[in-house]
């Protein structure tokens, strides 16, 4: 236990034997529902950090925290063939890991890529989502949206520094998240790299790109509505990047019409996807996640 960071690593194995990753914060909590944590298709462990300590330490009801690095990403090995990254391998890759965890079921937070994993999950195994947090991810993928993740990835530079990586990611998304503090753009950029080498490096399987370059957005892109249906009786709360390009305003309009229990939130300055420990965020979360304890 890294009693200092607030968390312990955790690694286990993959249907396919592959070692992969999770952080557990809150390890000796019980009598909680535990909050399990899915990161962006690039992203990792450390995006949840600040809001898992939160939830762990400092919420009026504490709770066990586990976020996962999905195979490829973070501190889980990369895969030899690029197409298992995908998420039906990936879903059953967290369904792996709560197994190995004795988890049977929890409150789901799912960050773009995570909340399409969480509509996975809820065909697959409907009864271990107790609750579930959707950031900037809906049924429906606004096809600009997605251009706009595959030229940002297909072009990103290479940053010498630190101090070079806050600069290129304020240039590249500072107009769609015009909120962020100094801080902020931190924290982002230290989730983002690895800094363990000479420069940063982005910490992810390179060959995870192959994904984003060989989608054909010329054609439509499939709708994730009977699977959103699915969820109808799970509790959601549903965040939204006010200037966000991959769920629109309208997607969001249309779940909070299709969902008896769902609450909605749009964040202000914030793009894709919102930083979920930044303003209000982390108490609005805790207080959703007491409500759906109590059926409330």
């Amino acid at each position: 236990m890294s009693s200092s960071l607030g968390f312990s690593d955790f690694f286990y194995s993959a249907p396919d034997g592959l070692r992969l990753h999770a952080r557990i914060y809150g390890e000796d909590i019980t009598g909680s529902t535990p909050v399990i944590c899915l990161p962006g298709l690039t992203r990792n462990t450390r995006d949840f950090h600040e809001l898992a300590l939160f939830l762990s330490r400092r919420a009026k009801t504490r709770r066990k925290v586990v976020a996962f690095d999905y195979r490829g990403r973070g501190e889980s090995a990369y895969d030899k063939d690029w197409q298992n990254y995908n998420v039906a391998v990936e879903a059953g890759d967290i369904l792996a890991g709560l197994a190995a965890l004795d988890i049977e079921h929890g409150a789901f937070i799912g960050t773009s890529r995570g909340g399409l994993i969480i509509h996975v999950l809820g065909a697959m195994r409907p009864t271990i989502l107790k609750a579930v947090v959707l950031n900037d991810i809906g049924p429906v993928l606004e096809g600009a949206g997605l251009a706009h993740i595959r030229a940002y990835l297909e072009r990103a530079p290479k940053p010498k520094s630190i101090a070079d990586a806050i600069a290129i990611q304020r240039t590249t998304h500072g107009q769609a998240f015009s909120a962020l503090t100094d801080a902020d753009w931190e924290r982002f950029v230290g989730a983002l790299y690895r800094t363990n080498a000479a420069a940063p490096v982005a910490d992810f399987d390179p060959a995870l790109l192959k994904t984003v370059t060989s989608m054909d957005l010329s054609v439509p892109l499939p709708v994730l509505w009977p699977q959103f249906e699915g969820l109808k009786g799970v509790p959601m709360l549903a965040i939204r990047g006010e200037n966000s390009k991959l769920l629109s305003a309208e997607t969001l309009k249309e779940m909070a019409a299709r969902h008896p229990a769902i609450k909605t939130i749009t964040v202000e300055g914030q793009g894709h996807a919102p930083l979920l420990e930044t303003g209000k965020l982390p108490r609005q979360i805790a207080t959703f996640l007491e409500k759906a304890d109590h059926g409330t």
